[in-house]
């Protein structure tokens, strides 16, 4: 094989039989994909998400279930229904709707993971179907028999060794004669339990699969033109990014820019796989490369924005002229997995910054987080909060220059972070002004 690329279409890209059409041109066109790996169609995880929580009533959830099994049956329609299908479906309709009304379904994460591994799996159902009748030979490949991962249900860490072994062993031999079609977002434990890395989680996956293939490239296919200057939905002065280094991408990916999930590039930047980024719906527009080193290093590359931010202050005056406070507030917050972004300190606390989606079945900070951290200390959480990202290269220099501290001299910035890299510069906001905060730094940094 002289050429391996691994694809991976977005919810919005397989959202329905005319979206996963899209996506069959573009394997059709290039014959170096032979592995694809799909998200739940667009707007299945949320439901899924909501038959998780505690508060659905009975009719809700047979409504719930209603849509899906709509959403489903229209795309089993537009492939005339084939019989092979029709049952794998309806076998996974019936498993789904048995895990969703588990007694303890609120409680278990367990549980959780095995529900949300139903969007992905029907996904990849329909997707190799598609395929299959433009004479492609595809076939659905189970994820979870190379993707193995620990326990952490919710937020699984994958096994690297592990991974690569089970992908040149039982994906490998498949990709001569056929493309193989699998699911992101998914995998399973030493005990074949279902696992999931987290919402977003699907690039992730395609990016362990091209490392442990050792592919050449890596596409990521979803509903925008590549990477812009920030999102386009914030100002329409933002512009596409034609070529981005690994560092800057990482650092976008990382602090909000959702087109890439934050763990995406790892995998790629461990074996040097080019990741090229384009939109499913207009495939021949161009795209974004993300690359080892760009030709070009401009001190202001992007703006990305996260929302959903939670700033926790913990206070002490046993801090002051002490050892180990610091370790033992960071030992809590790993015992308890809990990821922290931004970190500044004062004599006598520490602000760190958590990230907090609305659409995760996990919170933040656990009540015994929070138990735990108050029995030493103050504590306070803050949320309704927003984090700005500016991106770019050597940002110190720029810094020294005042340039970008004239751009925020009227933003309300709560907390602010620099210099722990000089790609990044970070603050917090209030989230009801956070988009006027970007389109105004993007004015006086870009235009």
């Amino acid at each position: 094989m002289n050429k391996l690329t691994v694809a991976k279409f977005g919810g919005t890209s397989v959202a329905d039989f005319s979206a996963m059409s899209r996506c069959a041109d573009i394997i059709c066109h290039d014959q170096s994909i032979r592995v694809v790996a799909v998200s739940a169609q667009s707007g299945i995880t949320n439901i899924l998400v909501r038959l998780t929580q505690a508060d659905v009533s009975d009719a809700e959830r047979l409504d719930l279930f209603k849509q899906i099994r709509d959403k489903e049956q229209a795309i089993l329609s537009d492939l005339n229904n084939p019989e092979s299908i029709q049952v794998a479906l309806e076998h996974l309709l019936v498993s789904l709707e048995k895990t969703a009304n588990e007694a303890d379904i609120a409680t278990s994460e367990r549980l959780k993971d095995r529900l949300l591994s139903f969007g992905e799996q029907m996904s990849s159902l329909m997707f190799a179907e598609v395929l299959r009748q433009r004479d492609v030979h595809a076939v659905n490949f189970d994820i979870r028999q190379i993707m193995k991962t620990d326990s952490a249900f919710g937020h699984a860490e994958p096994n690297i060794e592990l991974i690569k072994q089970q992908a040149q062993t039982s994906m490998m031999p498949e990709l001569a004669g056929s493309v193989v079609v699998t699911q992101g977002f998914i995998g399973s434990n030493d005990q074949g339990e279902t696992t999931t890395l987290g919402r977003g989680g699907s690039d992730y996956s395609a990016a362990l699969i091209a490392e442990a293939l050792e592919a050449d490239v890596l596409q990521i296919w979803t509903d925008v033109i590549g990477i812009f200057t920030t999102d386009p939905r914030l100002t329409q002065a933002a512009r596409p990014i034609p070529e981005i280094s690994f560092d800057e991408a990482a650092e976008m990916a990382t602090f909000g820019a959702k087109i890439l999930h934050p763990a995406t590039l790892i995998p790629a930047m461990r074996r040097d796989i080019r990741v090229f980024v384009g939109s499913s719906r207009a495939p021949n527009e161009g795209g974004t490369w993300v690359v080892n080193k760009a030709k070009t290093k401009p001190a202001y590359r992007a703006i990305a924005l996260r929302k959903d931010q939670i700033l926790l202050t913990v206070k002490s005056p046993q801090m002051l002229h002490a050892t180990g406070f610091l370790a033992k507030v960071f030992g809590i917050l790993a015992e308890h997995k809990i990821s922290v972004d931004l970190v500044t300190t004062s004599e006598i606390s520490i602000a760190v910054t958590l990230d907090n989606p609305s659409n995760t079945t996990t919170k933040a900070i656990s009540d015994a987080a929070l138990t735990a951290l108050k029995a030493f200390c103050d504590v306070k959480v803050e949320d309704n909060l927003s984090l700005v990202a500016v991106i770019g290269n050597h940002l110190e220099s720029s810094l020294r220059e005042n340039q970008l501290w004239k751009a925020l001299e009227k933003v309300n910035v709560r907390m602010i972070c620099q210099g722990a890299s000089p790609h990044n510069l970070c603050f917090l906001t209030p989230t009801a002004a956070a988009p006027s905060v970007v389109e105004q730094l993007h004015n006086a940094l870009f235009d």
